[in-house]
């Protein structure tokens, strides 16, 4: 409560210093009348087999989201948006706040939130964000909003973008609080602390982009998860039918965090095209160091590693993945298929494989249906899972 105070209090000191020099021409008014409401439903089914679990996940939710942006007076607007996450049918999976630890976890939690709410100021060169906000750096390894969960991540706090020239550009936040994919009625539904966002890219040529990266985490409550990343990215294109991403950090103990480590991250992927087969190839490395994994706990997990989500936590040993994908057009529907080797960076344990599949049909510009799914073989790490999603969406 105290969190949603701070913002709102921004907000409102924000909103009647606007007023005054706006009251003249009535453009707090025509602010507010030309503003533009939008929105989504999105319906999903997710079934989870899990080994070791008796009952199999029946996991049947309906997302409503609803915002309303104000028209732009003198560079500013503002935002609001609320989700509703609601149960369709019974709820014959562990949501994480329902009690049913006889099933597996489906992290989709019914319940109402305010998704975001902020003020904005923006011209050609800067743009500011104040409030609750949506995040996503470079590609959401450290930083993303985990908007595949019905519940969204999203940030409070103060967003400062500056971008002097095409090709050059600076992105700094300072977070007070995340508002995790939990729900309000979770005991990990936020974490409040004091958390900077620092990254700065450069576009060279079209064949050559590099960004640098620095993220300090200092948890008020979750201390082992306080560290200091930094890191360089660099993505570009070989040929026009050929890409590349690399990027590296390093990540240490910070603040209060009561461990000493010193890990790195590395990730090599290329992708091509062989007529119409798109392809990839990849390499991530979440190091080790004193038994604690490289950590990413603000990042769109279920991005990387595998849709079956069995490393959103980096193992002690930290964590090697070597994968393989294909991807293709059939008719009109896009499908893709992606194959993980997973193996620890210390002490070479086996952990598993993981394959992952998807189909995804518009059925029209706003409309989409999607098929997913994983299967994870385990060997030395968590359990046999498999996870089946269908998925319609619809934006308005």
């Amino acid at each position: 409560m105290k969190t949603q105070l701070s913002v709102l209090t921004a907000l409102v000191t924000f909103a009647l210093s606007t007023q005054v020099s706006a009251t003249e021409d009535n453009g707090i008014h025509n602010m507010l009348a030309n503003g533009e409401v939008h929105g989504m439903l999105r319906y999903r089914y997710e079934n989870v087999d899990q080994s070791g679990i008796a009952e199999q996940a029946h996991a049947s939710t309906l997302l409503t989201r609803i915002n309303y942006t104000t028209a732009t007076l003198k560079g500013v607007s503002a935002l609001l948006e609320f989700d509703n996450v609601t149960e369709i049918g019974n709820d014959n999976y562990n949501s994480t706040v329902n009690g049913h630890t006889d099933h597996p976890v489906v992290a989709d939690p019914k319940g109402t939130e305010v998704n975001q709410a902020s003020l904005q100021f923006k011209n050609k060169e800067l743009h500011v964000v104040a409030g609750r906000q949506r995040i996503n750096l470079d590609d959401q390894r450290f930083v993303g909003g985990v908007a595949w969960r019905q519940n969204e991540q999203t940030f409070d706090g103060y967003r400062v973008v500056y971008k002097p020239t095409e090709s050059l550009k600076f992105d700094y936040s300072y977070v007070f609080n995340v508002n995790r994919i939990f729900g309000e009625d979770s005991n990990k539904s936020d974490l409040h602390g004091k958390l900077h966002f620092a990254n700065a890219a450069y576009q060279v040529n079209k064949q050559f982009n590099v960004s640098v990266f620095a993220y300090l985490y200092d948890f008020d409550a979750a201390l082992a998860s306080s560290t200091q990343t930094m890191g360089v990215r660099a993505t570009g294109q070989l040929s026009d039918s050929l890409s590349y991403t690399l990027s590296y950090a390093t990540q240490q103990d910070y603040a209060d965090n009561p461990n000493s480590f010193d890990a790195d991250y590395i990730l090599a992927e290329l992708k091509g095209k062989v007529s119409k087969l798109g392809w990839k190839v990849g390499y991530e490395l979440l190091g080790s160091d004193n038994n604690i994994g490289f950590s990413t706990p603000l990042a769109t997990g279920h991005k990387f590693q595998g849709f079956a989500d069995k490393f959103l936590a980096t193992p002690g040993n930290g964590l090697a993945d070597l994968y393989f994908g294909v991807n293709g057009q059939l008719a009109d529907i896009k499908l893709s298929a992606t194959y993980h080797f997973f193996d620890s960076d210390a002490h070479s344990i086996d952990y598993g494989q993981e394959l992952d599949l998807t189909a995804a049909y518009a059925l029209s510009s706003n409309c989409n249906v999607l098929f997913k799914y994983a299967m994870y073989n385990a060997d030395d790490y968590a359990t046999d899972t498999d996870k089946v999603w269908l998925m319609l969406t619809h934006k308005f």
